[in-house]
């Protein structure tokens, strides 16, 4: 199954959230913020496969920045920021610089880095094993002109039609034949 088959499968969570405890969902939001100590190994991580790939002889690698959102594009300032009525006194739902915190820095910057390092990631996998496999196609969004596999007539040769051909990782295959 390709992911793009699973897009309209919803996880519920709206349904269930007022049926859970108190102290249930405050744990929850415990384990929400916890993986914030965790934030510098990702990005130094991330940045040791920019590092891998440069050295490599990648090009044109997206950056970090290329996914986080424009400052301008989100909604609420700490002027006009909604909060909600709290389901209890120490509730952190009933602050502005709760959201603004939470929604401009913390949730983008957290989605950013994780889905950045996973472009990356595939790209290195495109580029060091070339070999289709069930979920492969969804590397698609990190295309790379040339495999390690196809720099060399003697490899290519070795290769899979279905390898040899990918468009994933292979541009000539992009290109009308003559």
């Amino acid at each position: 199954m390709k992911a793009c088959e699973t897009c309209t499968n919803r996880v519920e969570i709206g349904k269930n959230h007022n049926q859970m405890s108190v102290s249930r969902r405050a744990i929850g939001l415990f384990f929400v913020y916890a993986p914030i100590v965790t934030l510098p190994f990702v990005f130094a991580s991330a940045y040791m496969t920019y590092f891998h790939l440069w050295l490599v002889g990648a090009k044109n690698v997206k950056k970090f920045t290329d996914y986080l959102p424009a400052k301008e594009s989100h909604r609420y300032t700490m002027k006009n920021q909604i909060t909600m009525k709290p389901s209890f006194g120490f509730s952190l739902s009933q602050y502005k610089l709760y959201w603004i915190l939470n929604c401009t820095w913390y949730c983008p910057v957290s989605v950013a880095v994780f889905e950045w390092h996973a472009y990356m990631v595939k790209l290195v996998e495109n580029w060091w094993c070339p070999f289709t496999h069930e979920k492969k196609e969804g590397y698609a969004n990190a295309k790379i002109d040339k495999s390690f596999w196809h720099i060399y007539e003697e490899d290519i040769a070795k290769l899979e039609p279905e390898d040899r051909d990918n468009p994933i990782w292979n541009e000539d295959t992009d290109k009308p034949v003559q």
